[in-house]
């Protein structure tokens, strides 16, 4: 069959569209897209934990180009990443063309596979294999097709990347140049961030929790302290993080995660210096500084421990 080239953009909306046939039960949360810049777009999930709210607790975004949308992050169920679509065809009909994870995490990938049915291509970063690779990805998944039925069911499935990023890469799609920087393993097996040009927007996935608790489970906080540390928030617009609203000033943004941080592994420290027992420097210490945030109570106590934990390997690791 010929094809005129002129065609083509319209036969890929139209493959796009009829691949996008998928039948996902329907949730009812809140979901409002959100316009940040002239290219940005994204969806903001409710502080909790990750069954809250029909698990919608992460944020996801879209960066409308001219040579086609391109997701990050995919929210943590088929059925929310297919309402965020809808709402996304309400400004746009470009075909979606790829989808960036900034890290493996639940709350962040369940939704990938209605992207990938739609033929986009999938970006994760190095250190995703860790994660996915694990037993806990498969443990995960049987847990939320409980708690988080019938959002996440036995047809969710865990989607491979396409390709796997391990330094930063710039890419230019249109009008829009996305500069991807790896950060490694910092809040999970292995971070990146994407900086939309020319809009001057950061999407920072997880090593930023705005308002709210983050979450560090077994994360190398040392290094996400350094990356945060690091960080360039003067040449920056707006910043979306993983968690929590979209903000104009990035420097208060990181602030919150960056306090956090460096409180809890500084008390900790203390006790693993001093041979302390977890329980009882946990109890001794302060925390009124963040024991009114979201999450806390679900997430906080959990947190500690596996940076008390952290900090005794890397006791050990230097003598």
């Amino acid at each position: 069959m010929n094809v005129c080239l002129r065609s083509l953009p319209f036969l890929l909306l139209l493959t796009s569209l009829t691949l996008w046939a998928a039948d996902y039960p329907p949730v009812t949360v809140d979901m409002q897209l959100k316009r940040v810049s002239p290219h940005v777009y994204y969806v903001q999930g409710k502080a909790g934990i990750a069954t809250d709210n029909q698990g919608f607790i992460s944020n996801a975004a879209a960066i409308v180009t001219g040579a086609g949308v391109v997701i990050v992050d995919a929210l943590g169920s088929p059925s929310l990443a297919e309402l965020f679509l809808k709402k996304l065809r309400q400004v746009t009909k470009t075909p979606i063309t790829t989808v960036i994870t900034t890290h493996y995490h639940a709350d962040h990938i369940y939704g990938l596979q209605v992207f990938k049915d739609l033929g986009a291509e999938i970006i994760a970063p190095a250190g995703y294999q860790d994660y996915l690779d694990a037993p806990i990805a498969k443990q995960r998944l049987e847990e939320r097709r409980f708690s988080l039925a019938p959002w996440v069911n036995e047809e969710t499935r865990l989607v491979q990347p396409d390709r796997v990023l391990e330094k930063d890469t710039s890419l230019k799609l249109g009008d829009v140049t996305l500069e991807i920087s790896y950060l490694g393993a910092a809040h999970s097996d292995g971070d990146q961030s994407v900086l939309v040009q020319p809009d001057r927007v950061l999407i920072s996935g997880d090593i930023i929790f705005e308002g709210r608790v983050p979450f560090t489970g077994s994360a190398n906080t040392a290094h996400w302290l350094d990356v945060l540390e690091r960080l360039d928030k003067t040449h920056l617009n707006a910043l979306i993080p993983g968690h929590g609203p979209a903000a104009r000033d990035p420097a208060r943004a990181v602030k919150l995660t960056l306090d956090y941080l460096r409180y809890t592994r500084a008390r900790m420290a203390e006790a693993v210096e001093e041979m302390i027992p977890f329980d009882e420097a946990y109890e001794a210490t302060d925390w009124s500084l963040f024991e009114k945030l979201p999450a806390f109570e679900a997430t906080h106590r959990r947190n500690a421990y596996g940076v008390y934990l952290s900090l005794e390997q890397e006791m050990l690791e230097s003598e």
